[in-house]
């Protein structure tokens, strides 16, 4: 892809789109930036390369309506941009996706149709639409229109924060990586760009591992935005080109990665956007001494899932701590548990006797306690404490 694509999309781009801040997180080291495109309109960076697209048509196109498949953010892009261009819009969506992402769609004028299992069915039901009505068919991220919209937040980047070392982006598709990469490596030779993929679907990862295009199968994620079990041909070879290292993380250090930009940063992050952060957390690369930047990439969470969110969360960061703990099934035993957790000033969140008796005593009975605690130096010492007074337990 022409690298001027970009340069031509950011003036096309001038008035529709909002350059987005780049903030100090303190919280995750000494040099580490965010690129906040929670804050675009629509609430994610997808609207740069759906209203690049779509004011790049013909008239002809136009006039056919358009059309796209999407598990949200996409969708809000395409069907913004077409609303405000006066073009019909059409989205295939996964039938799981975020209620509230569903919704924001049709609120921007598009028509939504739902469609069983992934995103990957989507994308074929938007395909034979297309070929059964003709509209035409705005691509999430295998289009160079598309990625030369995405690619100006690399442009953003590289006005905003000088002598940034390190950008880290997520990876679904493709589209957004594919773009920054070549942006900054355009503007910047030296930065290294690393891409992030959850463990549960690493398309990219695998393709990039394998030295071809690769299916994986589908999995749960909470990072819905990147659920993409193929990866574009065109963002594959870029990827090839322009990326240094691609990582992965899993869902708890997602959770933790949210739940951390949350209370630190007081910033929503939708699971795809949180990935760099995760992968800052938890040290997937190297970035000692570095200059890094974060691209946050959406914040369309569904408030339907922010407590699980939360929760897992809260245990990956050591301050919350499930246990079974063996007692004796006599009067006062419970109050004394509690007892104990009140010295050690771990807050019950939950407690509960399970039906089952202990499997080594007639006379015993399992109890189940979640507690919140301050980290997990805490939670050792808790642990210690109940050793001490002769308690058995597991971790959960």
């Amino acid at each position: 892809m022409d690298v001027q694509k970009i340069y031509d999309a950011k003036e096309r781009l001038k008035g529709h789109i909002k350059e987005t801040p780049v903030v100090k997180a303190p919280n995750l080291g000494d040099d580490i930036y965010l690129k906040v495109e929670v804050l675009q309109d629509t609430g994610s960076f997808k609207l740069r390369g759906a209203y690049n697209k779509i004011a790049t048509l013909t008239p002809e196109e136009a006039a056919k309506g358009v059309i796209a498949c999407s598990a949200g953010n996409h969708a809000q892009g395409v069907a913004k941009s077409a609303t405000e261009k006066g073009i019909k819009s059409i989205i295939c969506m996964p039938l799981h996706a975020p209620i509230s992402k569903v919704e924001a769609t049709e609120n921007y004028g598009a028509e939504v149709v739902l469609v069983p299992e992934t995103f990957d069915d989507a994308k074929a039901k938007a395909e034979e639409l297309v070929r059964e009505k003709g509209y035409t068919f705005i691509a999430p991220f295998d289009d160079e229109e598309v990625i030369a919209g995405q690619g100006t937040i690399g442009l953003e980047i590289a006005e905003q924060l000088p002598g940034v070392d390190i950008v880290v982006v997520p990876i679904g598709g493709g589209g957004l990586i594919s773009g920054v990469a070549q942006a900054i490596k355009k503007e910047c030779p030296h930065v290294k760009v690393i891409g992030v993929q959850t463990k549960a679907i690493p398309s990219m990862y695998e393709s990039r591992k394998a030295g071809k295009i690769t299916e994986v199968a589908g999995g749960s994620t909470i990072a819905d935005g990147i659920a993409v079990k193929v990866p574009g041909k065109i963002t594959y070879e870029i990827i090839n080109e322009f990326v240094d290292e691609i990582v992965l993380v899993d869902e708890q250090e997602i959770a933790s990665a949210i739940l951390t930009l949350l209370e630190k940063d007081k910033i929503v992050a939708e699971g795809a956007g949180a990935t760099p952060v995760a992968a800052v957390m938890y040290d997937k690369f190297e970035h000692a001494g570095k200059k890094v930047c974060c691209v946050v990439s959406g914040g369309n969470i569904d408030v339907t899932r922010i407590q699980k969110v939360i929760d897992k969360g809260l245990f990956k960061s050591g301050r919350a701590a499930e246990y079974d703990v063996v007692l004796n099934d006599t009067p006062g035993e419970m109050s004394k548990l509690t007892k104990i957790l009140e010295e050690e000033k771990a807050n019950i969140s939950h407690i509960r006797q399970k039906i089952e008796a202990h499997s080594d005593a007639i006379d015993a009975v399992i109890v189940n306690v979640v507690v919140s605690t301050r980290n997990f130096e805490h939670q050792k010492e808790l642990e210690k404490k109940l050793a001490e007074q002769g308690y058995k337990f597991t971790k959960k």
